[in-house]
């Protein structure tokens, strides 16, 4: 038995193939609007045979986007940027693509709506990605009131932006960065996590509730660094890079990624977001309330991080009662 059709934009991203999976598990038949659908042939296998469909849509092009909530029950928005690139600005997906789908729900009679924010979402945030994130949401309650909005801290998971990314970089890297000092404190969720709180409130139905989704406990950045080096079994460096440094840190990783293929390490809009600790505020529900017990960085994070150590899965392994001082 089939719960409906739910339209997922950004399925095929990161967080987007775990929502999907979710989604699938509970029953739901899911369409996931893409610019290159012939790039997600990996979603097509997810669920039973037929239930995911994948069509072309461009945020960018409101038509697309009512197409692909034609006969939707419920509609999921994980579209969302690190960093900017082209056409793909802060301002077009997370503001005006955010609106083109709340329309594009309105003018259909779609209520059920979950939108995935960020913790520290704020139209006065002095981040671009934050104060977008933060007009995103307000665009979206003003459309569709009934909307929920999961605001996660970092999320980690197999390939994702954050442990991933710190442990490629020590492969090469004789020291690691520590912006700001690293007290800047995250309390990481984990992307299967965070998958799940988005199938609850679709299934359950959305009732314009806001959500922040925190691990089980906060860490600082360095003690996240120190983590990532211990469970690839590197000694780096880490320094302290002062805020004043660090600006200058993120224009050359702005450069670096106008290279064909690279990937910023960093931009000054990332700094400016270092700047504010990234933990729920207390003040909205969160995974308890949502029946989730979210699972630890200590019990995923080294699994995924294999391949990084120097004899991949057959490096000597560490107790986990050494990973308990972070």
């Amino acid at each position: 038995m089939h719960n409906g059709l739910v339209t997922v934009f950004g399925g095929s991203g990161f967080v987007g193939r775990h929502v999907v999976r979710a989604l699938a598990e509970a029953g739901w038949r899911i369409r996931v609007p893409m610019r290159r659908p012939h790039l997600g042939h990996e979603l097509r296998v997810i669920g039973t045979v037929g239930q995911v469909q994948l069509m072309q849509a461009n945020l960018r092009f409101p038509d697309s986007v009512d197409r692909a909530l034609e006969g939707a029950d419920a509609c999921v928005n994980l579209v969302a940027l690190l960093h900017e690139s082209g056409n793909q600005t802060f301002e077009a997906l997370h503001v005006d693509g955010a609106e083109s789908i709340a329309q594009g729900c309105a003018a259909r009679g779609i209520t059920n709506f979950a939108h995935i924010s960020a913790i520290g979402a704020d139209v006065a945030a002095k981040s671009d990605y934050a104060r977008t994130k933060g007009e995103g949401e307000e665009r979206i309650r003003a459309i569709v009131p009934t909307a929920d909005i999961l605001r996660p801290s970092i999320i980690f998971g197999e390939g994702d932006g954050f442990f991933t990314r710190f442990a490629s970089m020590a492969q090469l890297a004789p020291a690691l960065p520590l912006i700001g000092g690293g007290k800047t404190r995250f309390q990481p969720a984990y992307v299967g996590d965070v998958a799940e709180a988005v199938a609850a409130v679709i299934q359950r139905g959305t009732t314009g509730t806001t959500y922040e989704l925190g691990g089980p406990r906060d860490y600082t950045f360095a003690e996240l660094m120190r983590f990532t080096l211990d469970a690839i079994g590197k000694r780096r460096l880490l320094l302290p890079v002062p805020w004043f440094a660090a600006a200058p840190m993120g224009l050359a990783g702005e450069l670096s990624g106008k290279l064909p293929f690279v990937e910023p390490f960093l931009t000054r809009d990332q700094v400016e977001n270092l700047r504010v600790d990234n933990v729920p505020s207390g003040e909205h529900p969160g995974f308890a309330e949502l029946g989730i017990s979210p699972s630890t960085v200590e019990a995923i994070v080294p699994d995924y991080l294999e391949r990084f150590r120097k004899y991949g899965q057959f490096h000597d392994e560490r107790s986990p009662a050494a990973y308990r001082s972070y």
